[in-house]
């Protein structure tokens, strides 16, 4: 990447702020972010907390021409979407102008929202660059996961300038090499906390009923699930063998897991990803509408 990307986010929630923490803790300069956000005592809070100029007109955010101190003259390089489903439509047909003059890359976090529609929003023959990514909830910790889907527009450059972004909210990224991945993502690592946290209160509950204290019961299955996955990361063995290695014949993991495979958790957990995959795709056409 040539140079430090000058990013404006339009929407600061959770994940924009999961971003921008990253981005100055890294050394980005605040004089190379801008932010959107509608409610009064959010902006107040971003713009105290992290020293950056914060707005409430996405287009001044975007063409940085009013109300900006710290970013004044900076162009717009990346406009990170962060708003919303319901409401991207009308976002994003209210800044097609400045979108289409200024052309910054557009990298889209919004769920279920296809680039077709985000370009038809934007305007069919701005060839404004345009990314999805889905992140995840743990990047609120800095140890998210997350996938990208780049259209033609987008140029090797502004592809480092995405992976510049996630970097900072994911451990783990990736590109798909077409839109559907995002759907698979979605329902891997998009969705994934939600499952991981369903087993670890299933095992909270059989702890609490085995008599240890919920804190205990919840931090030991906890930090279970976070050293599992730093094996399965860090082991050159494959998951399978990872399992058979903890599993002794006739012993007490063996009776556990065999009692899971009996309850067909393993197809459970399956048949879930994929609703979830086919809920997204059905949200896609939904939102394509708006």
């Amino acid at each position: 990447m040539a140079n430090v990307p000058s990013i404006t986010f339009i929407g600061g929630g959770n994940m924009c702020e999961a971003i921008l923490s990253g981005l100055l803790k890294t050394g980005h300069p605040t004089s190379h972010v801008r932010i959107s956000e509608p409610f009064d005592q959010r902006r107040e809070y971003l713009r105290t907390k992290y020293g950056v100029d914060v707005v409430e007109s996405n287009g001044d955010a975007i063409s940085g021409k009013q109300g900006m101190s710290v970013s004044s003259g900076v162009s717009c390089d990346v406009v990170v979407l962060a708003v919303k489903p319901q409401v991207v439509g009308d976002v994003v047909r209210g800044v097609a102008g400045e979108l289409s003059a200024a052309k910054p890359l557009v990298i889209s976090i919004v769920a279920g929202v296809a680039i077709k529609d985000l370009a038809r929003w934007i305007g069919i023959d701005s060839n404004v660059p345009l990314v999805r990514l889905m992140p995840n909830t743990p990047a609120l910790v800095g140890e998210g996961a997350a996938g990208m889907y780049a259209d033609a527009a987008v140029s090797a450059e502004q592809r480092k300038q995405t992976e510049y972004v996630v970097s900072k909210i994911a451990k783990e990224y990736t590109w798909v090499d077409s839109e559907s991945g995002i759907d698979a993502v979605t329902a891997i690592s998009g969705s994934g906390p939600a499952y991981f946290f369903l087993v670890i209160e299933a095992m909270e509950k059989a702890g609490v009923e085995m008599g240890l204290p919920a804190d205990a019961a919840k931090r030991l299955a906890a930090q279970t699930a976070l050293g599992a996955a730093k094996m399965v990361l860090t082991s050159d063995d494959d998951v399978p063998t990872l399992r058979k290695k903890v599993t002794s014949p006739n012993g007490t993991t063996h009776a556990a897991i065999e009692q899971m495979l009996a309850s067909n958790v393993p197809e459970g957990i399956t048949a879930g990803v994929q609703a979830c995959q086919a809920r997204c795709q059905s949200l896609s056409t939904e939102f394509g509408k708006l």
